[in-house]
């Protein structure tokens, strides 16, 4: 499928700054396509590729970057928004853009980053990037078997990486790897050089179509300047997974609301009241109101927790230095506090779907299953209950949340 973006803005004349208003209205018959397809493309497995390069040439990932930079000059709270309605419209899609978009939030808040003007351009035209430390070599989480050996004047890499989300869309691969010395490297490279393969072999229950398998790479020649050490000093903000956490909390609360979508739907065009019913029409019966109110009300909740945490995040950027811990340790914990209502949300959401319907609501066509296995899916990233207990631990004892990454 060919797209032709209708919008003001960078998406029809590239000479134009992008605004927030500009990029939206570009993306929305994409958004819209995406949400009439999803049903029958996770059915038969079909990766939306048309659809994902539209986003990406509407320049999706420019919202966040600073107007300075050639970006949209959007905040965390418009960046949040937009992948909230991105996932309301097709969550594996949202789920498979989150390493471009830490790409782009990185670059828009860490004017030191390593390789920042090479990465503004590649934002800048377009390119999606995917990436991953993960690997299934049996060890400790975190831990890293993929090598990096000098040879010749580059270095070559070896490796397995799993869960490689968004591998089969992007432009850009980068990971973590191990040198001769023992540290920790990381590295980019393009997706297309020899020796990156990229398989479709993701099998979880739900996420199915966010191309995050396994990227092999097997001798494949890297540069000194496609390499990062890790920079071991204290950082201004050491919660620099915040954005991460806030991203998945975005996506709960954009399958909560795609959830809602389709109970109204199918309660209005679709349902038939029970027998003992006192209502002619579904829409009338007093429990139907009753289940899709309470998945509105969740679906609500979700969302404006999120808000609110994206602004907590939005807020670390323009504190002093001698305040930024203590108000990076705060947003920290309202993306903590965010992604337990979101995904709580998203779960009972899915659920309570079926209680809109009878046994036709279960019916294969329909694929409402689809909204709990893909928030099951997400949730599983980092269980909920470890958020709740660090959460209580910061308000009862005033204890730091952990900067493992996963705050």
């Amino acid at each position: 499928m060919t797209w032709t973006l209708h919008a003001t803005g960078r998406a029809t004349d590239p000479a134009a700054p992008p605004t927030v208003a500009g990029i939206r209205a570009a993306i929305a018959p994409v958004l819209a396509e995406l949400a009439a397809t999803a049903r029958h493309r996770e059915d038969t497995r079909d990766h939306p590729f048309g659809q994902v390069r539209a986003l990406a040439e509407a320049r999706l990932l420019l919202i966040g970057i600073p107007s300075e930079d050639g970006g949209a000059g959007g905040t965390s709270r418009d960046v949040a928004e937009v992948v909230i309605d991105l996932a309301r419209a097709d969550s594996s899609v949202a789920q498979a853009l989150r390493s471009s978009f830490l790409i782009a939030n990185r670059v828009a808040v860490r004017h030191d980053l390593p390789h920042r003007e090479r990465s503004l351009e590649r934002l800048r035209h377009g390119d999606l990037f995917a990436g991953t430390g993960n690997e299934r070599t049996g060890g400790a989480s975190g831990s890293v078997a993929t090598t990096l050996r000098r040879d010749g004047s580059g270095h070559v890499l070896n490796g397995t990486k799993y869960y490689s989300t968004g591998g089969l869309y992007a432009a850009w691969f980068g990971g973590t790897a191990v040198d001769e010395n023992g540290d920790i490297v990381q590295f980019t490279v393009p997706t297309d050089r020899e020796g990156v393969e990229r398989l479709d072999d993701f099998d979880a229950v739900g996420q199915r179509l966010t191309a995050s398998g396994t990227t092999r790479l097997t001798d494949v020649r890297v540069t000194d300047d496609e390499l990062v050490r890790i920079d071991r000093n204290e950082l201004r903000n050491p919660w620099l997974g915040s954005f991460a956490q806030l991203y998945l909390a975005s996506i709960q609360a954009g399958i909560a609301a795609a959830a809602l979508d389709d109970a109204v739907w199918f309660g209005r065009e679709k349902a038939r009241p029970i027998k003992h019913s006192t209502a002619g029409r579904t829409i009338d019966d007093p429990y139907v109101r009753h289940v899709v109110g309470q998945m509105a009300a969740r679906a609500h909740a979700a969302r404006g927790s999120v808000v609110l945490a994206a602004e907590a995040l939005e807020r670390v950027r323009h504190t002093p230095d001698d305040e930024v811990r203590t108000a990076g340790a705060t947003a920290a914990i309202a993306v903590a506090q965010a992604q337990y209502i979101a995904i709580e949300s998203a779960l009972t959401a899915g659920e309570l779907l079926f209680d809109v319907g009878g046994g036709s609501a279960t019916d294969r066509e329909y694929a409402f299953d689809r909204h709990w296995r893909n928030a099951r899916t997400v949730a599983n990233h980092n269980p909920r209950d470890w958020k709740a207990a660090v959460v209580g631990a910061y308000h009862l004892a005033g204890e730091e949340p952990p900067t493992t990454g996963l705050f």
